[in-house]
């Protein structure tokens, strides 16, 4: 299962006049840098099974140019364990859900750091996750099976690439 974790591209500083956070929209420059991103990324993404999105406007106008950039015709759906302020535990939730699925999951930071280190086995995520970074991970279905009465421990993912907005992609941290 490989795991996309996208945090939302810069967003506009202004609230809405009479609606909350969760209605501030992507800047125009945030679109097109997020759009030519995402495109860049073309071959090391390849084909994913379903998008997943935090429910605020800026997460999803991000979800939507990730899933042009990839051509994804796919389900783009937005689920509320990407919200900013769900703990991260619910992502296990989340992805025993969908087993064996290529994912995208668009979010905010801090949670996309916490859900990459949370994945990782790693107390903190060691690069900072800046608008429009996807940080791509594998991970087995399988679990770590330390005693058999009790459902198995998932098995740490793996980094397949760090790419944050005009730096080059890393593939190991």
């Amino acid at each position: 299962m490989r795991i996309f974790l996208v945090r939302h591209s810069d967003a506009d500083a202004e609230i809405p006049e009479g609606l909350g956070d969760e209605a501030r929209t992507l800047t125009a420059k945030a679109r097109a840098t997020a759009l030519a991103h995402f495109s860049s990324l073309g071959e090391r993404v390849g084909t994913v099974q379903l998008v997943l999105t935090s429910p605020l406007a800026r997460a999803v106008q991000t979800a939507q140019l990730f899933a042009i950039a990839q051509r994804h015709e796919g389900p783009l759906k937005a689920h509320r364990c990407l919200l900013p302020d769900m703990p991260v535990g619910t992502l296990e939730v989340l992805l025993n859900e969908h087993v064996g699925q290529d994912l995208v999951l668009v979010g905010h930071q801090p949670s996309m750091g916490a859900m990459a280190s949370h994945l990782l086995g790693m107390q903190s995520f060691p690069k900072p996750v800046n608008p429009g970074t996807v940080i791509a991970l594998e991970r087995s279905d399988e679990g770590i099976v330390v005693d058999p009465s009790v459902t198995p421990a998932p098995i740490p993912a793996r980094l397949l690439f760090y790419a944050a907005p005009g730096q080059p992609v890393f593939e190991s941290l």
